[in-house]
């Protein structure tokens, strides 16, 4: 039997490994377009920021190894260009020619192509993606020439197009490098895949460094070329000289030649059932170029992730070999993780833009617990929010934090993966010891929050919300933090009773509210909600904030001033 790959990396490779130690006498030949077939491409920005120096520890695997280790005959600088499923041929485009190869069974996994925007001036020779070892190679040569430059007299400059995880940790690896960076993001804030409020404690990291300028809801309008160096112009009219421009704005599925031939694709992308059949017969897919169920939203998404990329490599291989004791390729929730200075943001599984595209009812809740308890050395508040349906089944979580958001965004995940309710979390017996975590974990919290919100003893406000109040008069604003707290920084008009006052202050809050609802407000949710319990254990109709004072000002961002004052000292 001969197995034919297209691509290597994560998904090919995963496949044709696993299907040699299935079947130690089939033929396994592996097509690859470029010059490795197995490297570590999550990897690359920290080849350019100097945290993986040699250009060796990006190569995995070279073909040598793998024909000693596995007996795959691996092909480097093989393009397929053509597939002919009746036949059961590919062709291919190689260094001595173009070539027909015969298969048995066909894995595609050819993997996508960075998008590379219709702007004019696109074409300058400073312009790079960050796809492949050699594009890392050449922009770490290229930055540290730049940067060890005697004479030149103002730092190296860069413009990165697209801020998405990749396009945030090449910046980061050029900020490290010396470079003056401009990052420029389409969406209305970096990091589009996770929530405004957790994508600004990123923004405000990366707004401490001096050389870091970010650009939001923008885009590259042109590419004006230099002899010493390009201009960016930005849509708004922004022009930045600079000597480097990285496209970091997204990737095409590499289908082309599959889709010609007849494999059923969506958007580009081909679709597969759940062991990685395409509509023709002895043709598999799996990886970037891939549509993935959603489990959450319904549909198919492209799930462009190491992880569901290995397993579906392996599983695809496990179906060839025998179907009907293979098992399913199961659907991706989506767990991504990205460190940016000296924090992390995590996410898994869906957010508020899928969920209302969706049609999907649910709550939204925010926390911000410590990674372990707050008297222990090293403690470090982190910031979640997490996402339930109004029947309790947990939908998507996302953290930030500069500890311990990797554990919980895994336990978080594992839980969407098993179905679980919000509810459940309550429930997890966790390890604990106070270096390591808290008695009431902050997923166990979560679960908590979300079950007073469930069961209906509190009812919250969100920070959005403060727009209407604070025009049309209609609510009390009680903030229930210490003098000092309220002090420092209010909600514009708010009255302030502590909330270890409440009770002794019950009349003068039924006074100021004149009937109208009450909308509580502390530091992160906590106080308000036991403020809650008493005032509405006295007949007042109250609210608390969803995350308090932290969440209001991570979501309004440069919008709090217009909300926010300060008492006069």
């Amino acid at each position: 039997m001969r197995l034919v790959v297209v691509g290597g990396v994560t998904a090919g490779m995963g496949c044709a490994a696993r299907y040699r130690r299935l079947d130690e006498e089939a033929e396994i030949i592996v097509l690859d377009r470029g010059d490795y077939v197995s490297f570590a491409n999550c990897a690359l920005p920290y080849h350019v920021g100097g945290q993986v120096p040699r250009p060796a520890q990006l190569v995995v695997q070279t073909p040598e190894m793998l024909k000693g280790a596995l007996d795959l005959d691996v092909r480097l600088r093989h393009n397929v260009v053509a597939l002919d499923a009746e036949a059961r041929t590919v062709t291919v485009e190689t260094p001595g020619g173009t070539e027909t190869v015969e298969y048995d069974e066909l894995m595609l996994a050819p993997g996508a192509d960075a998008f590379v925007p219709p702007v004019p001036g696109i074409d300058s020779p400073r312009v790079t993606t960050l796809r492949t070892v050699d594009d890392a190679v050449r922009m770490a040569d290229a930055v540290a020439a730049g940067t060890e430059d005697e004479n030149r007299e103002k730092p190296m400059r860069a413009v990165v197009i697209g801020a998405g995880f990749i396009g945030l940790e090449a910046a980061e690896s050029l900020l490290l490098r010396g470079l003056d960076v401009s990052i420029v993001e389409l969406s209305d804030h970096i990091m589009p895949p996770v929530e405004p409020e957790i994508a600004h404690v990123i923004r405000e990291e990366l707004a401490q460094v001096p050389t870091c300028h970010i650009y939001e809801q923008t885009s590259a309008a042109s590419i004006e070329h230099g002899e010493e160096r390009d201009a960016v112009v930005l849509s708004d009219g922004t022009r930045i000289e600079t000597d480097l421009i990285l496209l970091s704005a997204g990737v095409r599925p590499a289908t082309g030649p599959f889709e010609a031939a007849g494999v059923e694709c969506e958007r580009g992308a081909i679709v597969v059932d759940e062991h990685g059949r395409t509509n023709l017969p002895h043709v598999w897919a799996a990886g970037d170029a891939v549509l993935s169920p959603d489990p959450i939203a319904g549909g198919r998404r492209i799930v462009a992730l190491a992880g569901p990329a290995a397993r579906a490599g392996r599983y695809i291989a496990d179906a060839i070999f025998d179907i009907d004791t293979a098992r399913p390729i199961p659907p991706a929730v989506g767990t991504a993780i990205v460190s940016v200075g000296t924090q992390g943001a995590g996410m898994t599984g869906a957010n508020r833009r899928t969920l209302d595209a969706a049609g999907i009812e649910y709550h939204t809740i925010h926390l911000h617990p410590y990674q372990h308890v707050s008297w222990y050395p090293g403690a470090e508040e982190m910031h979640l929010v997490v996402f339930f349906g109004t029947d309790g089944k947990l939908l998507g979580a996302q953290g930030v934090g500069r500890a311990g958001v990797d554990k919980r965004i895994d336990l978080f995940a594992q839980a969407i993966r098993d179905g679980k309710d919000v509810r459940d979390l309550i429930d997890l017996d966790l390890a604990y010891s106070p270096q390591f975590g808290l008695p009431k974990d902050p997923v166990i919290m979560a679960g908590l929050v979300a079950d007073n919100v469930l069961s209906g003893r509190i009812e919250l406000w969100n920070a959005e919300e403060v727009f209407d109040v604070l025009a049309d008069g209609s609510a009390l604003v009680l903030d229930v933090r210490r003098d000092d707290e309220y002090e420092r920084g209010h909600v514009k008009g708010a009255m302030n009773v502590p909330h270890d006052a409440i009770r002794a202050n019950l009349d003068k809050i039924r006074e100021a509210a004149a009937g109208r609802p009450v909308r509580l407000v502390c530091e992160t949710g906590l106080r308000s909600y036991i403020a809650s319990r008493a005032l509405s254990a006295n007949g007042l109709e109250c609210s608390s904030l969803d995350g308090g004072m932290v969440t209001l000002k991570h979501v309004l961002g440069n919008r709090a001033d217009g909300i926010l004052e300060a008492s006069e000292q």
